[in-house]
């Protein structure tokens, strides 16, 4: 949507989960207005903050030092009230009274959903940022926070290969993914794991203890990695089916949860949550509302927000091929 009114003032805040990379989006944000002389506002908690009228000025210090931080300064929660056409008003009679023209929303897919009917109902201008380590939104080839969750789930893999090594164990890794693999699939690769189980792809309990069968004789340990999507039903579940099957073999489940969403944030994801926090900026004052913005070829790319949480992206064919043919 192409709005020609001019943006003076804009508010920012952060919704759903968290992400390594959110705070320095926020300070591409904030020094980006600061830059263009127009005036940010920062927004606590998420929609819930801004229902509340949890709102304040930002300027060039409220942003400093923040860069390197996980988590996010503005911090972040869900709002059952924000659903509702009700708490949809009482969020914008807050926007209309700091005098805020348009919003940024660093989030993932049901922050924009939220966002997509904000604009519809009540007129907001509104920019949406992909901020979720699931890397799963159409429209941008990363996502800020998805770089270092893969980064962290890798680093502690390997830990856990040390220890199944040294005592010739089968360990199964759960690393965060509800609905997308790219979390499981990369650190899956990079750390030589002989399974990769992940929601885009059907494999049975008989197919994976073929897999583990066929590579034992040939490896002192094995480890195999599970997005917690899995249709098999965790690494809990599918450890307890496999066990039955490899006795003599000592299977231990770790699972990484809530480790992959904190850490400082990796150059990539530091990078590129803020260009895209100045392309958020810029896309306001264009006149533009409704786009989420992202990066594709490593250009700045725009998307209608509602086609960004319709279609989530697909797992590239030829990583699942990889996977499979060096695991062996």
């Amino acid at each position: 949507m192409e709005n020609t009114s001019v943006v003076k003032r804009i508010g920012v805040f952060t919704s759903g989960g968290d992400a390594p990379g959110m705070n320095a989006c926020i300070r591409a944000v904030v020094r980006s207005c600061i830059y263009y002389d127009l005036e940010v506002f920062g927004i606590r908690r998420g929609y819930s903050g801004m229902i509340e009228g949890d709102i304040f000025r930002m300027n060039s210090r409220s942003v400093s030092g923040i860069i390197q931080r996980g988590g996010t300064i503005l911090k972040s929660a869900r709002s059952e009230e924000f659903r509702t056409k009700e708490g949809r008003k009482k969020a914008y009679e807050k926007l209309q009274q700091h005098l805020i023209d348009a919003i940024v929303v660093i989030g993932g897919d049901g922050s924009f959903t939220g966002a997509s009917i904000f604009e519809e109902e009540f007129g907001v201008k509104v920019i949406g940022i992909p901020g979720t380590i699931d890397n799963d939104l159409l429209g941008t080839d990363l996502t800020i926070g998805y770089d270092t969750a893969t980064n962290t789930a890798v680093e502690a893999i390997d830990k856990i290969k040390d220890t199944a090594d040294a005592h010739d164990r089968l360990f199964f890794v759960e690393v965060m993914g509800r609905d997308a693999g790219f979390i499981a699939l990369k650190s899956g690769i990079s750390c030589g794991a002989e399974a990769i189980l992940i929601p885009e792809e059907e494999q049975s309990i008989d197919e994976l203890i073929e897999t583990l069968r066929r590579g034992r004789p040939s490896k002192n340990s094995s480890i195999v990695v599970v997005a917690e999507g899995d249709e098999l039903g965790g690494a809990i579940e599918i450890a307890k089916k496999v066990n039955e099957e490899f006795k003599q073999y000592e299977t231990k489940v770790t699972i990484l949860g809530h480790l992959q969403r904190g850490g400082s944030p990796t150059c990539v994801d530091r990078v590129l949550a803020s260009r895209l926090g100045l392309a958020g900026v810029e896309a306001l004052r264009d006149g533009k509302s409704g786009f989420m913005v992202g990066v594709i070829d490593n250009k700045i790319a725009f998307t209608p927000l509602s086609e960004a949480i319709k279609h989530g992206p697909e797992l590239a064919d030829d990583l699942i091929r990889l996977a499979k043919i060096i695991s062996i």
